[in-house]
C-alpha cells in the first residue's frame, strides 16, 4: 500500500497567538541544519521503520509539507527536502504533492520552485479575510495579500488550493465570519478548511483565554455558542456553493479532497520527518495491528537525534481507531466492512453504542455505513468517546 509523507518544517515569520503546533521563529542559520538532518532521516528511513517493527513500501502517492511555514526556506532548501524523497522512494507521477503557505511567502522565485518540485496543491493559512481579525492573533498578511498570491498560484498553474479559515477569532462577529466565507467562495478555490478556535494551555491565546485575561485580545473571542453558530453557517453555505463538506473540518469541490489527510482518517501507512512527526505503519508482528511513532517535540532534541517515541496498537485499539478517525468523514464508516476485517463479534459493544447515539440523534444509519449527524459533528469528541469506553469496559 503507498506511503504518504509528512514532513515538518516548524519555522514561522511571526507565531500567531492561537497556534499550539511545535513551530517557532528561529535564525535562519538554523535552517540549513535542520534540513540536513531531515534529508538524513529520509534517507535512513527503512532502517528507521525496520527497528521500529512496521512494514515500509517504498510506493510514495501523496507528500505534505506543513508546519510551520514550509516557504520561509529557501528554494534551494525546499528544493533539497523533495529531492530527498525522490532518491529513496518511488513517487507516482500522479502523487498529490502539497504544501502549507502563509500569504505573502509565495514570491515569483518560491512558485517556480514549488513548480520543480512537483508540487500541485498549496494551503493558504488564510485564517480570515477581514483584516483586523488577521492582524489581532499575529497574521502579517491582508485580505488583498491572499487574493493576489491565488491568482499566481492559479496563473502557474496550481489550482489545487485549499484556504484554512478559523471560526471564533477576536473581533469575529457573524457578519464578519460571512465576510470571510464569502470571500473564500468567491476565489473558487476547490478545498476549504473551517476549523474552531482551539483553548488550551498550549496556545498564548488559549492560555489568556483560560484566565480569564484580555491580552492578546482575549476578551473579544466569541463565545462557544457563537463559534458553534459560524460552524453550522460555514457547513451550510459551503455546502450550497458546491464545496461540499465530507470530513468535520473539510470542504471541497468534486475531486479535490486531500488525498493525504483521507490517509489519517483511512488508517493508511503514513511516515512523518521533522519536528514532532508522526508515522503510522503495518506491525511486522502478529500480536499488534500496526505501530506508531514520532520524533522530538523540542528542537534540540530532535537536532541532536533523539530516538523516536514508539506505541504499538493492538487489534482492539486499531478497531476503536477505525470508528473515531472513520467517523470523522461524512459518509462514516463502514460495518460491513469493519466485521470482515475484525469480526462480528468484536464488534458487538460497538454496534450497541452505534444503537443508542443514533437513538439520542448523534448518528444515523445509511445502508451500511453509519454516519454523524450535524449535531453529533459539534459534539464528536463526546461521540468518539464513547467508543473508545464501552470497548474498554468489553475488554
Amino acid at each position: 500500500m503507498s506511503l504518504g509523507f509528512y514532513i515538518s518544517v516548524p519555522f514561522c515569520r511571526t507565531k500567531c497567538s492561537y497556534c499550539n503546533f511545535a513551530s517557532a521563529v528561529f535564525s535562519r542559520a538554523v535552517f540549513d541544519r535542520y534540513v540536513d538532518r531531515l534529508c538524513a532521516d529520509i534517507e535512513n528511513a527503512p532502517r528507521v521503520a525496520a527497528e521500529m517493527g512496521g512494514q515500509m513500501e517504498r510506493a510514495v502517492d501523496s507528500i505534505y509539507l506543513g508546519g510551520g511555514t514550509p516557504t520561509v526556506l529557501e528554494t534551494a532548501q525546499l528544493e533539497r527536502v523533495f529531492a530527498a524523497v525522490r532518491r529513496q522512494f518511488d513517487v507516482s507521477p500522479a502523487a498529490e504533492a502539497t504544501v502549507e503557505c502563509a500569504p505573502g511567502t509565495l514570491t515569483p522565485a518560491m512558485i517556480e520552485s514549488l513548480l520543480r518540485c512537483g508540487v500541485n496543491r498549496v494551503s493558504l493559512g488564510v485564517q480570515s479575510f477581514v483584516d483586523e481579525e488577521a492582524a489581532a492573533v499575529g497574521r502579517l498578511h491582508k485580505r488583498g495579500t491572499v487574493l493576489e498570491d491565488i491568482a499566481r498560484l492559479q496563473a502557474a498553474g496550481i489550482t489545487n488550493i485549499n484556504i484554512d479559515l478559523i471560526a471564533g477569532l477576536p473581533h469575529q462577529t457573524a457578519e464578519s465570519w460571512g465576510v470571510s466565507l464569502g470571500e473564500a467562495i468567491a476565489t473558487g478555490v476547490p478545498h476549504v478548511s473551517v476549523y474552531m478556535l482551539e483553548v488550551d494551555d498550549d496556545s498564548r491565546l488559549g492560555r489568556e483565554l483560560l484566565a480569564g485575561g484580555t491580552r492578546y485580545h482575549a476578551h473579544f473571542v466569541p463565545d462557544e455558542e457563537a463559534m458553534a453558530d459560524f460552524y453550522l453557517v460555514a457547513c451550510e453555505r459551503l455546502n450550497s456553493a458546491g464545496v461540499a463538506q465530507y470530513e468535520i473540518s473539510n470542504f471541497a469541490r468534486e475531486g479535490f479532497e486531500s488525498l493525504h489527510n483521507l490517509k489519517y482518517w483511512t488508517r493508511r501507512p503514513y511516515l512523518g520527518f521533522g519536528l514532532d512527526a508522526h508515522s503510522m505503519l503495518a506491525s511486522v508482528t502478529s500480536y499488534s495491528e500496526a505501530v506508531r511513532f514520532a520524533s522530538a517535540d523540542l528542537l534540540e532534541q530532535y537536532m541532536i537525534g533523539s530516538r523516536s517515541r514508539r506505541t504499538t496498537v493492538s487489534v482492539q485499539e486499531a478497531l476503536e481507531e477505525s470508528f473515531f478517525l472513520g467517523l470523522r468523514l461524512t459518509r462514516g464508516v463502514s460495518l460491513a466492512e469493519l466485521s470482515a476485517k475484525f469480526g462480528d463479534e468484536a464488534l458487538g459493544p460497538a454496534r450497541t453504542a452505534t444503537a443508542e447515539l443514533i437513538r439520542d440523534g448523534l448518528m444515523e444509519q445509511r445502508g451500511e455505513f453509519v454516519c454523524l449527524t450535524p449535531r453529533g459533528r459539534l459534539l464528536s469528541n463526546e461521540v468518539f468517546e464513547r467508543f473508545v469506553l464501552v470497548d474498554e469496559i468489553a475488554r
